[in-house]
């Protein structure tokens, strides 16, 4: 090998060698810039109906800080990370109903699990990506300073004055820090952890899920006390109901759809109830579900605390097809944002290509405060928005399989005028039909309302069983069409009523139905 060619060759192991030591310098400086980001950060969400503030810790435990009035609560995550949960504002009237909300969200707590894992995972990305950035600063530097300008910052560094300036660096640093002035010991610092069969004391059972948890707090305080076995009750008997509920729905004898059929779910009205949405999904696989409808009032009041009732439905549903409209007890536009970012097809007005190729169509409900728009029109009636929904399923072109919608009654001009296979909705929360209709072009369609999938007697269904017949009816497609109905009924002494399948005759004559 030729004096050159080796010099090549050196100066080609030089360079390589050069880049290899700077990835694993980036690479140790971007890991410890990610790590020390990644743990100052915080992340604020919506949190068991309170704003909470989430800060990642690496001592494996999930740490629940409730406040000065409620004891604080801990549980291993399962894992090195662990997480901070300070929970700040809500909008519970008492102390008392909001310990009973975090028993009935305990009993499914999927949607908050999530929820957490995510925020995580996304501070931990963001974190890596500054680090990435951070650590080819310096490498950076390095490199545009130079070997000589750094040979000869070395040499000044190592005279008096570049001494006198490290020390008032040093001098800097610890002036800042002012670790001579301790803080006073806080009142937390003072409470310790223990067991919560030890703060609850012998006399509670405590259910399996809880035996980990620990909870620091002043175990004198009687209230606190029976506040906490207040919530373990309500738990157990919340968990206990649908728990069974749902292993019971697993095993329902119900209709199977046939290979060229697609069943979708219809959930309506659920009010916050998460303790039913592991009932309606065992429902919805014991029947073959494929995709779920979502007729709205999935809230009480459409308010952000209510989050975490929209992230149970969406946990609970998230590997099937899920087409949704809000309902007028979801005010405003927080719902329909928030399903719109878990994933949930929103339905506004425009004909979409639905399950199994069914054309859908559906609109949020009108007489919800900060909805009813027609698109860019606002301050519609429930009138003006029927009469556009007939219109908008006349002038598709194809035609509408399904009209999904929260009020029947808003799709009935549709099936007057004849230009849609089935309108479903809710609202009433109970049953009415299927009602088969006639149009004015001799096409024939049906209207069908499901009863209360939360079991809610009124606005607010949470609670430790339903208040009233809790539904969730299984809607069967055949080519692109609706090809029948079956309601399923959880009743509120636990035992379920399963309605018969329901065939829709939409090209021949029933004799049994009334326009």
């Amino acid at each position: 090998m030729s004096d050159a060619a080796r010099q090549r060759v050196l100066r080609r192991a030089a360079l390589v060698s050069r880049a290899t030591a700077y990835l694993a310098v980036w690479a140790v400086l971007a890991a410890v810039a990610g790590l020390a980001l990644f743990l100052l950060s915080s992340r604020t969400v919506v949190l068991a109906t309170h704003d909470a503030v989430l800060r990642p810790n690496l001592h494996g435990q999930v740490v629940v800080n409730t406040g000065p009035v409620l004891p604080d609560f801990r549980i291993g995550s399962g894992g090195r990370v662990g997480v901070d949960i300070r929970l700040d504002k809500t909008d519970a009237e008492s102390t008392e109903a909001l310990v009973e909300r975090y028993a009935f969200i305990a009993t499914q707590p999927e949607g908050q699990i999530d929820k957490v894992r995510d925020a995580l995972v996304d501070m931990a990305l963001a974190a890596a990506l500054r680090g990435a950035v951070l650590g080819l600063l310096p490498i950076l530097v390095w490199v545009l300073i130079g070997a000589a300008r750094r040979r000869e910052l070395a040499t000044r560094a190592r005279s008096p004055g570049g001494v006198v300036a490290a020390l008032l660096v040093v001098l800097l640093g610890v002036l800042l820090w002012e670790p001579w002035d301790a803080d006073e010991n806080s009142v937390q610092s003072d409470r310790s952890w223990v067991p919560l069969a030890e703060f609850v004391g012998a006399g509670v059972d405590l259910p399996d899920e809880a035996q980990g948890i620990e909870v620091r707090g002043d175990v004198t305080t009687a209230q606190t006390r029976r506040l906490v076995e207040s919530a373990i009750d309500t738990y157990a008997k919340s968990k206990t109901f649908y728990r069974t509920a749902a292993e019971e729905a697993a095993g329902l004898d119900l209709r199977q759809p046939d290979t060229d059929e697609t069943v979708v779910a219809l959930v309506s009205d659920r009010h916050d109830n998460v303790g039913m949405d592991a009932v309606a999904r065992a429902v919805a696989d014991a029947g073959g579900a494929a995709a779920v409808f979502d007729a709205g009032d999935d809230t009480s009041s459409g308010k952000s605390w209510e989050a975490f009732s929209l992230d149970s439905v969406s946990t609970t549903f998230e590997d099937l097809d899920r087409w949704a409209v809000a309902g007028n007890h979801d005010h405003g536009s927080f719902v329909r944002n928030y399903l719109d970012g878990q994933g949930w097809t929103m339905l506004d007005g425009e004909v979409v290509d639905g399950p199994a190729g069914a054309r859908l169509l559906g609109v949020d409900d009108p007489r919800s405060s900060g909805l009813g728009s027609w698109r860019d029109e606002t301050g519609l009636s429930f009138a003006e928005v029927g009469s556009r929904i007939a219109d908008a399923a006349c002038d598709a072109g194809e035609r509408v399989a399904t009209i999904l919608v929260h009020d029947a009654n808003l799709g009935a001009e549709a099936l007057d005028r004849g230009c849609a296979d089935l309108v479903v909705g809710g609202h009433l929360h109970v049953q009415v039909g299927p009602t088969r209709v006639v149009g004015d072009n001799g096409q024939a369609g049906y209207s069908y309302t499901n009863g209360t999938t939360g079991g809610a007697a009124f606005a607010f269904a949470l609670g430790s069983k339903p208040r009233r017949e809790a539904q969730v009816t299984l809607l069967t497609y055949r080519d692109g069409r609706p090809a029948g109905i079956q309601p399923v009924s959880l009743r509120t002494d636990g035992r379920f009523l399963v309605g018969e399948y329901v065939p829709l005759h939409l090209t021949e004559p029933d004799t049994t139905a009334q326009k």
